[in-house]
């Protein structure tokens, strides 16, 4: 006798794919069309810098949390990205600006190799100091040598032609999200795929414990610089990103030494050694203190001096940062798997138990 509605040739796999396919469908439609569903400050201001933030994380994160070598460097990998390709626009002006942002990427990726080079034979504290060593060296190569910036008076950088992708204009508000959006999509996919390889697994080897892993026939030091390679690699179109797509124009000053910090930060707070880390990092570093200007601005508007206010919002930030960690030192993502853990626990001690 049949039933109408019960199929029972139909796989029950296929009911559940259906519902996880049309979710999929609904988020990714809604993620292309947020410039539509927003103003243009939200769009420029919070959701572009946003995503470049996710993207420096998630590259210092693969360095950092999945291979174990410790950086204060992001900012300087991030200028160069970001003057290579202001020069590879400036004197190759056919170079569209997709590949002038991967090369531009590739020669961040050599820098980073080369000071990844002491980590063979150094790590902790005395890996952190080389790396800190190229934040200083480029900002005083970058501002030595006006070629750098095309003899610019303010040696700022600025893309002549500014924002457009095989032809297409994206200085609007709309074109920047799409072009940060797409890039952050591919890179986060390619880091994705890239950790769940025989490289990645080698990174985590390393981590680990690098001698255990030399000795079950890891080759650590060409591990490690290949991790400094990639995570300079994603730091350099970062730094391209956030000089072009968010800024507009940019100089020393914009990857600075608090720009490392603030990577470095995004990832701790985040979650080391996972990709949904470096987006909750970003989102908890750029949107917090946004949270805390709105809410003084409203409660103590005209009454408090501004620098004041700015100085207690910033202490606010940090006591909130040292009591995250105190509570969560595994960062945010490590919090939100949390009640997943408990329950697949629970099925595990419990299996005969149906919900």
């Amino acid at each position: 006798m049949d039933h109408v509605g019960l199929r029972s040739d139909v796989p029950p796999s296929s009911i559940v794919v259906a519902p996880r396919a049309f979710g999929v469908a609904a988020v990714t439609a809604l993620v292309l069309t947020v410039p539509f569903l927003t103003t243009e400050y939200w769009v420029n201001a919070i959701i572009v810098p946003f995503l470049i933030l996710s993207l420096a994380g998630l590259g210092l994160n693969l360095l950092t949390g999945y291979a174990g070598q410790l950086s204060l460097g992001s900012g300087a990998f991030m200028m160069v990205g970001a003057y290579a390709t202001f020069a590879l626009q400036l004197r190759v002006p056919a170079l569209p600006l997709p590949f002038a942002f991967i090369l531009a990427g590739l020669v961040a990726g050599v820098v980073g190799l080369f000071f990844g080079l002491p980590s063979r034979r150094i790590k902790g504290f005395y890996l952190i100091v080389s790396t800190l060593a190229a934040q200083f060296f480029f900002e005083w190569l970058f501002l030595k040598f006006p070629w750098f910036y095309n003899g610019n008076s303010s040696a700022t950088i600025a893309l002549a032609r500014g924002l457009s992708v095989f032809g297409l204009n994206a200085e609007n508000p709309p074109g920047r999200y799409w072009l940060t959006l797409g890039t952050v999509a591919i890179l986060t996919l390619l880091s994705w795929n890239l950790i769940r390889s025989q490289t990645g697994r080698n990174w985590m080897a390393v981590r680990d414990m690098d001698a255990a892993a030399a000795v079950i026939g890891v080759p650590t030091r060409s591990a490690k610089l290949q991790a400094f390679f990639v995570s300079s690699f994603i730091l350099g179109i970062a730094g391209a990103l956030w000089a072009f797509a968010y800024l507009g124009s940019a100089s020393v000053q914009s990857f600075g030494l608090s720009r490392s910090y603030q990577i470095l930060f995004i990832i701790i707070i985040g979650g080391l050694g996972t990709i949904c880390g470096a987006f909750l990092g970003a989102a908890f570093v750029s949107l917090l203190p946004l949270a805390l200007d709105w809410s003084f601005q409203h409660l103590f508007a005209g009454q408090v001096d501004e620098g004041l206010r700015q100085n207690i919002q910033k202490a606010i930030f940090g006591v909130l940062i040292i009591g995250f960690l105190i509570k969560e030192p595994e960062g945010l993502a490590r919090l939100l798997a949390l009640p997943n853990l408990r329950r697949s626990s629970r099925r595990t001690l419990f299996p005969s138990v149906r919900r």
